[in-house]
């Protein structure tokens, strides 16, 4: 039986732990506040992050990441992205020497531009073999829910990558592999980007055309990264591409859209703030995948457009009209 430890208990950590339980694991979720650990435990439920979903009786939580760690040979990460390196300065003595580290982010770091795998060998020191990225169209609440639902798990290691796919593969989940951790991590971290971008469209009342021509040329600035990068422009067509991309970008459960949205409805970045526990990881990430963009010589103008809106006071219809008046060139 594979041990995992999880490390962070929001809606989708725990969610993910729900998938490892279900599909066989020994899973040990790690929260820090004591009181959500017990919830967890003794009531089966995250009231917090996921009410009114059941947890395997199979699975605990702690608020000791020693406990959570202790001979886990699948470590996941699931914390928000730019506190992922202070986290890891913590747990980094803790981790079992041969432990898998998955990363369930999608962000790239502030002020260094690294993706979360990077930051992740960095920090541990751990090999590219060691170190996997799961990416997807992964909304946390429907697949809690056990709705069908699909993944890609990038690592540069077969066997690993094979052996996660194995520790969380259930009726409801379904796993794929893939070797391509640049494309897969890129994917998702830009997608969130996107989805602000249709957010701030469907609060300004605008409809399908506009929703579908942001993704469409949001997937196309994505791949130009991705290829300056190294990725391969087949993972853009796939699951931690376009999949993630389309389902971030339209439904109202997520985080990034809804955030976006209440922008494009008037109200200001401080006030979206206020109004959310819940981390939009692409507020952040933004600025960082727009240096990174401009290190490359990568043009990003939907980027540009959601950083201007977001950090430079652009309102969302300036952003708009300037999106729109911009050169025409060739598809």
């Amino acid at each position: 039986m594979t041990r995992a430890a999880v490390l962070g208990a929001g809606s989708w950590g725990t969610t993910f732990a729900k998938v490892l339980a279900d599909a066989g694991c020994e899973v040990v979720l790690h929260a820090r506040r004591p009181e959500l650990a017990k919830a967890i435990t003794h009531e089966c439920e995250n009231r917090d992050y996921l009410p009114g979903i059941r947890l395997p009786s199979t699975m605990r939580a702690t608020c000791d990441p020693a406990e959570a760690l202790l001979d886990a040979s699948v470590v996941v990460l699931a914390v928000p992205s730019q506190s992922l390196r202070e986290n890891l300065g913590e747990w980094a003595p803790l981790l079992p020497p041969d432990a898998i580290l998955l990363s369930l982010m999608k962000g790239i770091e502030l002020g260094t531009t690294k993706r979360m795998s990077e930051v992740i060998r960095e920090v541990t020191g751990a090999g590219p073999e060691r170190v996997a990225a799961l990416s997807g169209p992964n909304l946390a609440r429907e697949i809690a829910e056990e709705q069908p639902s699909a993944t890609v798990i990038a690592c540069s290691d077969t066997d690993r990558a094979e052996q996660l796919q194995a520790a969380c593969h259930t009726p409801y989940f379904r796993p794929y592999t893939n070797p391509d951790v640049v494309g897969c991590e890129l994917g998702g971290a830009v997608k969130n980007v996107i989805a602000l971008a249709a957010g701030i469209a469907e609060g300004l009342g605008f409809g399908d055309n506009t929703r579908a021509s942001l993704i469409t040329r949001g997937l196309a600035e994505t791949a130009r990264l991705g290829l300056a990068l190294g990725a391969e422009m087949t993972t853009f067509a796939g699951l931690a591409g376009l999949g993630d991309l389309v389902a971030t970008c339209s439904s109202p459960l997520s985080r990034n859209r809804t955030f976006g949205e209440k922008l494009g409805r008037g109200m200001t970045l401080e006030e979206v703030q206020r109004s959310t526990r819940q981390t939009a990881e692409g507020v952040k990430s933004c600025r960082s995948v727009l240096d990174l963009a401009r290190a490359h010589d990568v043009y990003m103008p939907i980027t540009e457009a959601v950083v201007a809106v977001c950090h430079e006071g652009q309102s969302p219809a300036a952003m708009v009209r300037s999106m729109m008046m911009r050169e025409a060139k060739p598809e």
